[in-house]
């Protein structure tokens, strides 16, 4: 199973960024079977969705007003719990099939990093099962 690392800097506290053309870039040449776009962080998450800019921004609030700052008890440790509950609103993967080495995504479907606790480096593994 080819498994490539990818490395996606965030600038935001909570922000969504689309990730599609450089997990496309990971896919083998030729590749049939799926692919799983796995997040390595418990603050971050792999969603699919429209990467249109205000759907975005939408996400971002909804995600905001949904899971509120602070008054957590996991704040005691590091003050983070809303970005861990975020996170695990939507989970850490998703895994979308490929033909030919081609993603096959929805006409308006694209990859989504959910960035729950940054601005951060982070590891997105692209593993492919052909």
């Amino acid at each position: 199973m080819p498994t490539e690392s990818l490395t996606v800097s965030t600038s935001s506290r909570l922000e969504v960024l689309d990730v599609t053309d450089r997990v496309d870039a990971a896919v083998p040449e030729g590749a049939t079977g799926t692919v799983t776009v796995f997040s390595t962080h418990t603050t971050a998450a792999v969603a699919i969705n429209e990467a249109e800019g205000r759907l975005l921004a939408d996400l971002e609030e909804f995600l905001s007003n949904l899971v509120v700052d602070g008054g957590w008890r996991h704040d005691e440790i590091d003050d983070n719990a809303d970005a861990h509950l975020r996170a695990s609103l939507i989970g850490p993967s998703e895994t979308i099939p490929v033909v030919d080495g081609d993603l096959q995504l929805g006409t308006w479907q694209s990859i989504l990093l959910v960035e729950c606790d940054g601005p951060r480096s982070r590891t997105v593994l692209v593993a492919t099962d052909e």
